[in-house]
């Protein structure tokens, strides 16, 4: 990235417009996982000690342009002040040429957070209009929402066209993560690939086989294997057109020299509430369903990740909102903890289950660098340009 926010930048006195992702689970009004806004203090305590004047853009939720009373990100900002420990205003009103009014008679170091931005219908539409408007709200222009990054919106993309723009601390993190798994990397490397279809991963899949040495595929995606070698799955989740999918799959890993694991035992039930019994892949019975994997599997993805330098996982290896189908998640997160903790490896993790399942076991420690970045993360996995990164380089 050529524009990176960095200390040597001089900031005081200057309007400076961060685009964050503060899109957190709500309920009944409450924060329930603060992890999104945890991440984003370092650039804001950055600039707060640059005595910038900071204007906050941010969404939650899907209002699509239009008003939506629990979408408002007031409950929001009084969180990220409790963090920070500094009052937040927070502004409500529709950006006009008052605003920037408002923003000038701020104090240096202090922070004003806009009302949602997808409040505006023109932010989806990166309408250049709409970006002109909201540039003209600072001097400079800093993303640090990398998860918002793979959309071309007004906040992300059009913005900097019109106003000096750089990168921000947790997004340049988002970035070498990424790469170190992508294209820096430390060999063996693993991918251990989870969660309930398929056909939603198969692009990240095809593009990993290129480069990484190993791929596990667990959870409900396992299932589409096992049934592709003529096992039975009972009534377990599979993709319709699974056949076609793995095809693709097991073709590019011969030319590509890529090792495919899947499950060789399971664990299964006759229903989501159940206790599940431990079996080999040819003893699942049709009124049965696939919920985790069994401990010859857990044994064999403890030796690859321990015969590998470097692991990315996405997705759970089975229904772990049961404790009865949690065994196998739990058991690869002591595997990479125990590995890393000897310093013996570099361990990426990302996705939004992903992220629930680190957090609901309390394993962030397991990982270098565990992203909260959702679609952007996955769709940098496929290989796609992000509008966001290109925007900045």
């Amino acid at each position: 990235m050529n524009s990176i926010l960095d200390k040597n930048l001089i900031l005081k006195g200057k309007k400076v417009i961060v685009r964050v992702d503060l899109n957190v689970p709500m309920k009944n009004g409450s924060i329930t996982e603060i992890s999104r806004i945890i991440k984003i203090l370092p650039t804001l305590k950055l600039l707060i000690e640059k005595k910038a004047k900071i204007i906050i853009l941010s969404h939650i939720g899907r209002p699509k342009g239009k008003i939506v009373n629990g979408m408002s990100l007031e409950p929001i900002s009084k969180k990220l002040s409790d963090l920070l420990n500094i009052k937040i205003l927070f502004n409500k009103n529709e950006i006009s040429e008052k605003t920037l009014d408002e923003i000038n008679k701020i104090p240096n170091g202090s922070i004003m957070m806009m009302e949602n931005i997808r409040f505006y219908e023109k932010e989806e539409q990166n309408d250049d209009s709409f970006s002109k408007k909201i540039a003209t709200l600072g001097d400079v222009y800093v993303n640090d929402a990398f998860s918002c990054s793979h959309r071309a919106h007004s906040s992300i993309k059009g913005i900097t066209e019109y106003i000096p723009s750089y990168c921000g601390l947790q997004f340049i993190e988002e970035i070498n993560a990424l790469k170190k798994i992508t294209s820096e990397i430390t060999r063996p490397i693993t991918c251990i690939i989870g969660g309930s279809k398929i056909s939603t991963k198969i692009k990240i899949i095809s593009n990993l086989i290129e480069i990484f040495d190993n791929i596990i595929i667990v959870g409900g995606m396992g299932n589409a294997m096992l049934k592709n070698v003529g096992m039975n799955i009972g009534k377990s989740m599979c993709d319709d057109g699974y056949k076609d999918l793995v095809e693709k799959i097991l073709e590019k890993s011969k030319t590509q020299k890529c090792s495919i694991y899947y499950p060789l035992d399971v664990v299964v039930s006759k229903d989501l509430d159940g206790n599940g019994t431990i079996k080999e892949i040819d003893k699942v019975n049709n009124d049965e369903m696939i919920l985790d994997i069994g401990p010859k599997t857990i044994s064999s993805i403890r030796e690859v990740i321990n015969n590998s330098n470097t692991v990315l996982w996405n997705g759970p290896a089975g229904y772990f909102e049961n404790p009865n189908f949690a065994s196998g998640t739990k058991e690869i997160l002591e595997i990479i903890a125990n590995k890393k903790s000897k310093d013996k490896i570099y361990s990426v993790a990302g996705g939004g289950e992903t992220v629930a399942v680190i957090n609901k076991f309390n394993k962030l420690d397991s990982f270098n660098f565990v992203s909260t970045a959702g679609g952007a993360f996955l769709e940098y996995l496929e290989g796609k340009e992000l509008p966001g990164i290109k925007a900045l380089s």
